[in-house]
């Protein structure tokens, strides 16, 4: 029986095919095996496929998308880029800067005179001391799978969020900074909400912190994220904030306003400083 040439199947028939074919094997390999495969491959029709299929889209979606093969390999890409958020691996990933008191400890939720965080699924919290306790992770964009054009052509929106609570019986002060950096460790935005803090006797609520980068200045590569805090009664033990479920996330950009900050913040975009390579996040200057 005579072999058919692939390319005589209807153009309907390849692209569902191609839905099926790993998106960046049809980049790097599909996409140069002749015209008709790059001009399918460039059909906005394949990515809106691909896009549905892998559940980043429902069939009724009507937000507009200015590319819809970024859009894919943003979504594909998408997940909390900080490890051990939520502290089921005790310290594990974490740098930790400043150790003072009795020092950084992982404890079980609720905890003494605190209340359950509002995700069930959220069983530990790291706590800090009576002195200055501060732990950070820089994430490496390249190392994580966002390529140089990704970053600096289409600038995706980068979301981070953290979580804290005092406990009822216990003042605290919480602290959270967070920064774009580049190559070499040039601070090219930076989130950095004056420190909260929280009287003693409160209702040892979990409290939401959260911003939104976008149109930030070309040439990011790094993001550090930096938190902690210390108690204010300056008791022995563990009676600072609890921190938890800490994310940082990147998203396609939509036409829409970008969530706005919350805990008050007071946002520096678009300010260049200079820095050093971390080592015990040098880049910083104290609190």
């Amino acid at each position: 029986m005579a072999v058919g040439n692939i390319n005589e199947l209807p153009e309907n028939i390849l692209l569902e095919l191609f839905t099926h074919v790993p998106a960046r094997h049809l980049l790097l390999h599909c996409r140069l095996v002749c015209s008709l495969w790059r001009d399918l491959i460039d059909l906005v029709t394949l990515w809106k496929r691909k896009c549905l299929r892998e559940g980043f889209i429902t069939e009724d979606w009507d937000q507009p998308v200015a590319d819809w093969k970024i859009f894919y390999f943003l979504c594909s890409l998408r997940r909390n880029l900080l490890r051990n958020p939520c502290a089921e691996e005790d310290m594990t990933s974490w740098q930790i800067d400043s150790n003072g008191g009795d020092h950084w400890r992982v404890e079980s939720l609720p905890g003494d005179h605190g209340t359950n965080f509002p995700d069930s699924k959220v069983k530990k919290y790291f706590v800090t001391s009576f002195e200055m306790c501060l732990k950070s992770q820089l994430v490496d964009l390249k190392a994580e799978g966002y390529w140089e054009e990704l970053l600096d052509t289409f600038r995706p929106e980068i979301e981070v969020k953290d979580w804290f609570a005092a406990r009822a019986d216990c003042g605290c002060t919480y602290h959270i900074r967070v920064q774009l950096v580049s190559d070499n460790y040039i601070v090219l935005a930076s989130f950095e909400p004056p420190p909260v803090t929280i009287d003693q006797w409160n209702n040892a609520k979990w409290t939401e912190v959260s911003h939104t980068f976008s149109d930030y200045p070309s040439g990011v590569r790094h993001i550090l994220f930096q938190h902690g805090g210390k108690d204010t009664q300056f008791w022995a033990g563990w009676y600072g904030p609890r921190i938890t479920n800490s994310s940082i996330t990147i998203s396609p950009k939509m036409t829409r306003d970008p969530a706005p900050s919350t805990a008050q913040p007071e946002t520096m975009q678009g300010q260049e400083k200079a820095a050093r390579p971390p080592s015990s996040l040098r880049l910083h200057r104290p609190f």
